[in-house]
Formats: structure tokens, C-alpha cells, sequence
């Protein structure tokens, strides 16, 4: 087979929010980089698309005012809605306003082409390796069903929860966070009296670890998340059922191809257990472990992207090693993610761009009380995974250091 090579000062694999975050860095800067996307563009991405304010801030700044073909409908979210198992609600505004809601099978090509990266798709990054002055890289363009080489002086994995660059970089051997599956089923709607405006989430243990519904273009989303091995039907089922039943929400059936799904790792940054890479390879976005609470990662992904491309940047420019510098400035993201899931951190700050604490008061000591307990119940169903001392002793380490310990960091 014939093998054609490219060079470039960074290839970044996989093509999302945290590859064109980087890449506009880069070409900012007057470098080329080249984004590998393994799907042909414009490519489906499971994904809620409901995005966060600062999320929301980033695109406007750093790409331009959001096009409609790029939204879903509703084409925002006003914040969300969290349920109890007592059937009390806490409704939850966004501080600074409704964001987008965004399709991101055109939010991501959008970005991308804004990023002025040259973008490679249906083409898979396979290895590398790396040399005294950058890495060599062997992928796979599905177009021609031939092997494609790459010449680059850094190497970006962009490319999601189940990196095969994190692989390439520490080998099958490497053990990552437990990962749940995270399902979602698009229902015609015959009743639904949950506020199309919101993000619905609910705070019960026996319905599973991660459960939601929102409105998208004239359906209702319905979601639930588990522990891999568990049945996805019949988890569904029974949130289907029990949003019938105490919310009066009738659906009709999804078909099999109304039905989706994809892996999420929410340890890493629950617990301070980042995957960032080493020598001339980063990894950025999910793939290094960031993940917002309530499983939103587009704002993480964006920032701790366009960290990865300022590292790369500002180490070319001093002629330094891009890990350590990557490491000293990604901390900025780090303690705006993992402050997310720190207890003491939602105890005595507020690090979420909402108002829980507003919202827990207003609904008097009585129903207050009440959804504390219920929250704490519900956290208990992740008791196995022993996340927390892991938890307490980072949070205190956070207070008492301000930040967060490299030593967990890969």
C-alpha cells in the first residue's frame, strides 16, 4: 500500500470542542496543526448539548456568535431542575442567563473550521513514536483504506474517555476511573409537564447513578446512567415508568434507532486522578479526565484545550519541555472542575454557575433538611468505588494548599 506523509508542528487526534480549542491557539500563534477525526464530518456526537455559561462565553470569544443551524430546539437552556425522590424540586437559573442548547453533529464542524486547523476526517490515529524532536505517527485513512504517516513536533489526544492515544501513551496495561454507561432514548411526546426550558435531573438511588430528561426538537430525552454489565432497556424502563407515574409524563416507545449511548468516566476528576501525558504528547478534554458535574463537558473541554495549545505555544517559543509547562498552567482547569464535585467547596464557596444554596433556603428547613438526606442517600450508591477519603483528603489538601495535588496526575 502506498503511504503518504505529513508534517506539522501538532497533530491532534480526535475532532470535538477540546481539538478546536487547541488548534485555534495554535494557528493563533502562526503554527499548523492537523486534526484526525475518525468519522466523516459532520459526525454525530452523543451528547446532551446543553452548555454552560462559561462554556457558552468561550465560543462566543473565541470562534463568533453561534450559528442557528448549529442549535437544537429549544435553542437554549435556562438552567435545570433537580428532582427527589420526596417529589420536591429545586429549579436552578443559570447565573448570567439562558446558554446554548447545541447540535453537535454542526456545533463541533463549525468550531473546527473556525479553529483554521487542517482537519483529516475518516482518519484514525493507530501509534506513534516519539524522537528527539517530535513523533512520528501512523494512522488509518478510511477513504482510501490506506496507512497515512504524520511528521509533528507534538501530539495532542483530544479524542475522548477511551483515548487510544492515553493508550498508545501508558499501554493496555493502564488501569482507568470506572466507567458507567450513559444511555438515552428519544420519545414523541403525548403529555410532558417537565419544563422544556430546563435540564431534569433526579437525585434517586433506585432509579440509577445517573438519570435525566430534557426536551429536543419536539421529542423528550430520557436517560439513565449505570454501571457497565447492566441491562440499558430495563434500567430505561423503569425511569420511563416512574417519570409516568410521579411526574405524569407519557411517552410514546422509542425505537432501536431512537436509542444511544456512549461510555463516561466521572472518576478522574471526582477524585483528582488526571491523565495529562508526558514528553511530547498531551492529553486534553475527557480524554485527560475532565468532566463538569452533571456530566457536561464541552466548558472543561474547551478550556483545558486551549490550555494544551497555549503549553504547546509558549514551549516553542522559549524552546522548554511542553509537559511541565502544560502541567503548571492546567492547574487553572483543574481547580475549576474537581471544585465542581469537592464538598467543601460547595459547602463554603459556590463553584457551580448556579445558586444551590439560594434555591436549598428557599425552600424552608422542613423540605431543606429533607433533600439533604436524599441527596446523601443517593450518594451512597457510589460507596464501592471507595471515592470517599480519596475525596475528603484532596478537598482538605484544596483548602489548605489552594489547589490540588500533582501526585495523583499522570
Amino acid at each position: 500500500m502506498n503511504t503518504d506523509k505529513t508534517e506539522c508542528d501538532v497533530l491532534i487526534v480526535g475532532g470535538s470542542f477540546a481539538a478546536a480549542a487547541c488548534a485555534k491557539r495554535l494557528t493563533d500563534a502562526g503554527m499548523h496543526a492537523i486534526i484526525l477525526e475518525k468519522k466523516a464530518l459532520p459526525r454525530h456526537k452523543i451528547c446532551s448539548g446543553i452548555l454552560s455559561p462559561r462554556g457558552k462565553r468561550f465560543l462566543e470569544e473565541n470562534f463568533g456568535t453561534i450559528p442557528t443551524e448549529a442549535l437544537h430546539e429549544p435553542h437554549t437552556c435556562n438552567g435545570v431542575v433537580f428532582h427527589f425522590p420526596s417529589l420536591n424540586q429545586m429549579k436552578m437559573d443559570f447565573i448570567g442567563g439562558a446558554t446554548p442548547h447545541l447540535y453537535r453533529k454542526y456545533s463541533d464542524q463549525w468550531a473546527l473550521k473556525q479553529s483554521g486547523a487542517t482537519i483529516h476526517d475518516q482518519c484514525s490515529f493507530e501509534s506513534f513514536t516519539e524522537t528527539s524532536k517530535g513523533v512520528e505517527v501512523s494512522a488509518q485513512d478510511h477513504k482510501t483504506n490506506q496507512k497515512r504517516s504524520y511528521s509533528a513536533r507534538w501530539l495532542v489526544g483530544a479524542d475522548g474517555p477511551s483515548s487510544p492515544v492515553l493508550r498508545a501513551v501508558y499501554g493496555n496495561s493502564y488501569k482507568l476511573a470506572p466507567m458507567f454507561f450513559v444511555g438515552q432514548k428519544f420519545h414523541k411526546i403525548i403529555d410532558c409537564p417537565l419544563d422544556p426550558q430546563y435540564f431534569h435531573f433526579w437525585f434517586h438511588p433506585e432509579l440509577g447513578k445517573y438519570v435525566w430528561s430534557h426536551a429536543r426538537d419536539g421529542q423528550q430525552i430520557v436517560g439513565v446512567g449505570f454501571e457497565v454489565g447492566q441491562n440499558f432497556d430495563q434500567a430505561h424502563l423503569k425511569v420511563k415508568d416512574y417519570l409516568e407515574d410521579k411526574h405524569g409524563v407519557k411517552l410514546e416507545e422509542a425505537t432501536h434507532e431512537q436509542s444511544e449511548g456512549c461510555m463516561e468516566n466521572f472518576g478522574p476528576s471526582l477524585i483528582n486522578q488526571y491523565v495529562f501525558g508526558k514528553g511530547r504528547v498531551l492529553l486534553t478534554g475527557q480524554a485527560a479526565g475532565f468532566l463538569n458535574m452533571l456530566a457536561e463537558g464541552m466548558s472543561c473541554a474547551l478550556h483545558s484545550g486551549a490550555i494544551a495549545g497555549e503549553s504547546i505555544v509558549e514551549a516553542n517559543l522559549k524552546n522548554k519541555a511542553v509537559e511541565a509547562k502544560y502541567r503548571e498552567l492546567i492547574h487553572s482547569e483543574v481547580k475549576r472542575c474537581s471544585d465542581q464535585w469537592n464538598p467543601l467547596m460547595i459547602a463554603f464557596k459556590n463553584p457551580h454557575e448556579a445558586n444551590p444554596k439560594k434555591e436549598l433556603a428557599a425552600l424552608g428547613a422542613p423540605k431543606a433538611l429533607q433533600v439533604l438526606k436524599e441527596i446523601w442517600t443517593f450518594l451512597k450508591t457510589y460507596k464501592d468505588y471507595k471515592w470517599g477519603r480519596q475525596m475528603l483528603k484532596i478537598s482538605l489538601y484544596r483548602l489548605i494548599k489552594g489547589r490540588y495535588p500533582e501526585s495523583s496526575w499522570r
